[in-house]
């Protein structure tokens, strides 16, 4: 039986990549190592890898297409009011057709619906940068 380090699975480790830590920070990493019983490299290896998959996002251009998408709502929302008033208009004269209203109907109930999944994801999305 052979001692010494256990083989790696994929290939050696030999890149290097140097990190300061503040000695709040540091002590954390203390704290982990001394209760979980791992060293320190595989401490912080565990933690960069682990999402290492996930999206990094760039603030910046999120908040600049959050704002197309806010814009875009506020037109909607607009043309909506402008519809509504039109049809009032129309309904005072005894002009409106219960066709356009049906059709208005529907429309408005597929904005509804998509405003109410637009939410869903700006949800999400919140709450993956919040991880």
């Amino acid at each position: 039986m052979l001692k010494g380090r256990p083989a790696l699975k994929n290939s050696k480790r030999c890149k290097k990549i140097d990190v300061r830590f503040t000695e709040t920070e540091f002590q954390s990493i203390l704290d982990l190592e001394h209760a979980l019983g791992i060293r320190r490299t595989d401490i912080v290896r565990m933690r960069v890898l682990k999402d290492s998959g996930l999206l990094v996002i760039n603030a910046s251009e999120m908040i600049r297409l959050l704002d197309q998408v806010g814009a875009e709502l506020g037109k909607a929302g607009s043309n909506i009011n402008q519809l509504a008033k039109y049809a009032n208009t129309l309904s005072k004269r005894g002009m409106l057709s219960s066709q356009v209203i049906e059709r208005f109907n529907l429309l408005f109930e597929s904005y509804l619906l998509n405003q109410k999944s637009l939410d869903l994801v700006l949800r999400k999305i919140i709450r993956e940068m919040n991880r």
